[in-house]
């Protein structure tokens, strides 16, 4: 082990305080009951907290209640203190109505942990996905050393010999359910059957994605983010990231240092070379605000050109497994830096820059991880576009098929440009209840509508915008038409949404206004989306005011549709990015 500078931490304060040697024995004494000795607490060696995610109630985040033991390994045999506590349980796939609302809610209650508690660095156990950016979001407005520990994803899934990804066979089972081509207990089976270990999603869905923005932010160690949950080197992998925060508490690197806006255009780069999720884009946004850092969408727009150059589903063929041994995200990022496409000079938690991490990193696996000039498909960054009807939107090139791209987008002498009529829902309730009405006269020169599925609308913003068609198109072998809202979508789905809808209809953006029967045109070559309705129209419909919104249900639910902002913005508690560097003062005393 080096040698040390020696610091005088935080949490010296709680349990060595001379001026205050009754608060002292206060702290102390509690923490005496499990058996941790008041030397331990006293010797002035850093006390490690491990935010712990996993639970029964967030499975993609449970192994960490068996990797704790190697982080704890890890910091011990550092020098450090390891001290685990519980964060807010988030799970995509059970939470009602979404686990949107519990991003900021554990963002919010970890700020006030780190804050308050005598704590002088952070492991952030990750792994589903908002659990990444809820973390980062709050190490960050306390800014003590921290780095990201993710769980890993699942193994492979297969069924009848064919590689199922998690997420992504549940809206491809849909649709051939739907279409008649499966039996309901055959849906089942495919489904269960992309889940069959431990870990997050296996797919390049948010969690895959989140985790591996944490690479490229450099808050992970190299390498971190792709492992399988149940590998040996996961476990391999706590430990050694157990020991690394016991020296970044000694050398003060914390994530101000670190979340430059260099290293968030890293994260903007590595998203769309991997084809990565669409709600990459509220949470880097986000953790780039409580940073202090600002992206806007001309961010976005410099990342476009950005080739597909890992195969992996939803946009390509394969999953975790093998996607981690052709290299994982440090494989892309190697890609990245040989194309002057990635800041190479940034620090990371590592002690070392992003280059020097990378040195070494090319794949092996060519069938997985492409070179950037012979890549998967061209210009895999998120389209930005805006319009009548909304200020910034997003859409997912990476995933736009070839059946999707010759009926929609490759008229002669109009590529890129199509028109549809509107078919307008309010909520997903409203989907599935008229989705197959016969009135509707939905065709495949429709587009659906979702509105009301933003942060406020909903609230929380749903992953509702990847509609499919209705069952007499998914019958035709027609299996997605185009779809447009003011929500988000699963990272896992293969559509290509224009989605995260800013501002949303409650709030009367312009989806407020829109009507079934309207014309939209859509020119990907300029970014536009309008509705082809004139002025005078827009304005009379604007005085029947926004669709209504289902009622708040819940304290939270009140907090925060009042102070949410927009997924343009990142969907933060927009009171709350004026607080930062939270741990330079500290609390007063409590007695």
């Amino acid at each position: 082990m080096a040698e040390r500078t020696p610091r005088r931490f935080r949490s010296r304060d709680w349990f060595d305080n001379p001026d205050h040697i009754d608060m002292t024995a206060l702290y102390l004494e509690r923490f005496m009951n499990y058996g941790i000795t008041p030397e331990e607490l006293r010797s002035g060696k850093p006390i490690i907290g491990i935010a712990q995610t996993g639970s029964d109630i967030s499975p993609c985040n449970r192994i960490h209640l068996d990797l704790v033991t190697r982080i704890r390994d890890g910091i011990r045999d550092a020098g450090g203190i390891p001290m685990e506590f519980p964060v807010h349980p988030i799970f995509e796939n059970c939470r009602r109505p979404t686990a949107a609302l519990d991003r900021n809610l554990s963002y919010l209650g970890l700020v006030e942990t780190l804050h308050g508690y005598p704590i002088d660095a952070v492991v952030l156990t990750t792994g589903c996905d908002k659990t990444t950016p809820a973390g980062i979001m709050a190490a960050t407005t306390v800014n003590i050393p921290a780095i990201v520990l993710s769980g890993g994803p699942m193994l492979d899934g297969w069924h009848e010999g064919e590689l199922v990804g998690s997420g992504t066979v549940i809206w491809r089972s849909r649709r051939k359910l739907a279409a008649g081509e499966i039996t309901e207990e055959e849906f089942i089976d495919r489904a269960a059957s992309s889940a069959p270990s431990a870990g997050h999603c296996n797919t390049m869905g948010t969690a895959s994605t989140m985790n591996a923005v944490a690479e490229a932010l450099g808050l992970s160690l190299t390498g971190c983010a792709a492992i399988p949950a149940p590998y040996r080197e996961r476990g391999q992998m706590a430990y050694k990231t157990g020991q690394r925060i016991v020296d970044l508490a000694y050398e003060d690197v914390k994530p101000l240092d670190i979340l430059t806006k260099q290293a968030f255009e890293n994260a903007i780069a590595l998203v769309a070379a991997a084809g990565g999720s669409t709600n990459a884009q509220p949470h880097i946004v986000a953790m780039a605000r409580h940073a202090g850092v600002e992206i806007t969408a001309d961010d976005w727009r410099a990342a476009y050109d950005i080739p597909l150059i890992v195969n992996m589903q939803p946009a390509g063929k394969y999953l975790g497994e093998r996607f981690h041994r052709a290299g994982g995200a440090p494989a892309v990022l190697w890609e990245l830096l040989q194309q002057g496409r990635l800041h190479g000079d940034v620090l990371t938690v590592t002690g070392k820059t992003m280059g020097e991490n990378l040195q070494g990193r090319e794949t092996s696996d060519r069938e997985v991880i492409f070179p950037y000039d012979q890549p998967l498909a061209e210009k895999a960054g998120f389209l930005v576009l805006k319009g009548n009807l909304f200020d910034f939107a997003i859409m997912k090139s990476s995933v736009i098929g070839e059946e999707f791209r010759k009926r929609y987008l490759s008229q002669p002498g109009q590529e890129g440009v199509f028109e549809a009529r509107a078919i307008v829902f309010d909520g997903s309730d409203d989907y599935h209840k008229r989705i197959n009405d016969p009135a509707l006269e939905i065709d495949e020169r429709c587009i659906l509508v979702i509105r009301g599925a933003g942060p406020i609308g909903w609230p929380g913003s749903a992953e509702v915008v990847n509609m499919q068609p209705p069952d007499h198109l998914l019958k035709k072998g027609i299996m997605s038409l185009p779809t447009l809202g003011d929500g988000r979508q699963s990272g896992t789905a293969d559509s290509p949404s224009i989605l995260n809808a800013s501002p949303e209809s409650a709030i009367g953006g312009g989806l407020s206004w829109l009507r079934t029967g309207d014309t939209i045109r859509i020119d990907l070559n300029t970014g536009r989306c309008d509705a082809l309705v004139d002025e005078a129209t827009i304005a009379e419909r604007k005085k029947d005011g926004v669709p209504s919104v289902p009622v708040t249900m819940t304290p939270w639910q009140e907090i925060y549709r009042a102070h949410t902002g927009q997924l343009e913005t990142g969907g933060v508690l927009e009171f709350a990015v004026k607080y930062q560097d939270l741990a330079a003062k500290l609390p007063r005393h409590n007695h």
